[in-house]
């Protein structure tokens, strides 16, 4: 059990998508001006990650990976799919993104056209591929440990974006010097934010 929390409280804090590795910054800068907002969207990629990160671990585990298929016959051992990962963790995401689509549309139709083009666009966001290929970098012995990491990530993705959401509804009524008005002031705040969080580096969890 304390390898899971180990693994659910570094995926968030210390790997987090957009301060360490500044992964599915177009959709963070461009959604995060109203709180609203950054929650709707970042609670679909919470459960895109959540979703398509243990699917893909089934994927590369008994399809992708050199001898993934000896499972069916020893005479499939020696067949390697690795090189159709991308494509099809890609098909992964574009289908469990379709799904929050839908999803948003039929219950919260203020919050679909709030989010606009960036909520379909989750499917080629470089923070939800990303958690698939950290998955498969990491090699996880067990799906349970890859749906950790992929409902860690989204709630690590989660908090960046809702706090520089509420930090921009604060600062529309700050007095900024005209040259850092808008994405200028943002880029500064959220480099600051990301030195913060790499003070969690420092914890050991094991």
């Amino acid at each position: 059990m304390q390898e899971y929390f180990s693994l659910f409280v570094k995926s968030i804090f210390i790997d987090n998508m957009i301060f360490a590795y500044f992964l599915g910054m177009c959709s963070y800068l461009a959604v995060s001006k109203s709180v609203k907002t950054a929650v709707g969207l970042g609670a679909a990629v919470i459960f895109v990650l959540f979703v398509t990160v243990p699917a893909n671990y089934m994927l590369d585990k008994y399809l992708l990976r050199p001898g993934a298929l000896s499972w069916l016959s020893e005479e499939y051992a020696s067949i390697d799919l690795s090189f159709l990962s991308f494509i099809m963790f890609i098909a992964v995401v574009a289908s469990m993104v379709q799904l929050v689509e839908m999803i948003v549309e039929k219950f919260a139709p203020a919050l679909y056209g709030a989010l606009g083009i960036f909520l379909p666009l989750i499917a080629v966001n470089c923070a939800i591929l990303g958690g698939s290929l950290f998955m498969q970098q990491k090699d996880f012995p067990n799906v349970g440990m890859a749906a950790t990491y992929g409902l860690g990530s989204g709630i690590g993705w989660f908090l960046a974006i809702l706090a520089i959401a509420a930090i921009r509804e604060k600062i529309t009524y700050s007095n900024v010097p005209g040259p850092l008005k808008g994405l200028g002031i943002t880029f500064i705040i959220t480099g600051l934010m990301a030195i913060g969080f790499m003070s969690f580096m420092g914890i050991s969890l094991d």
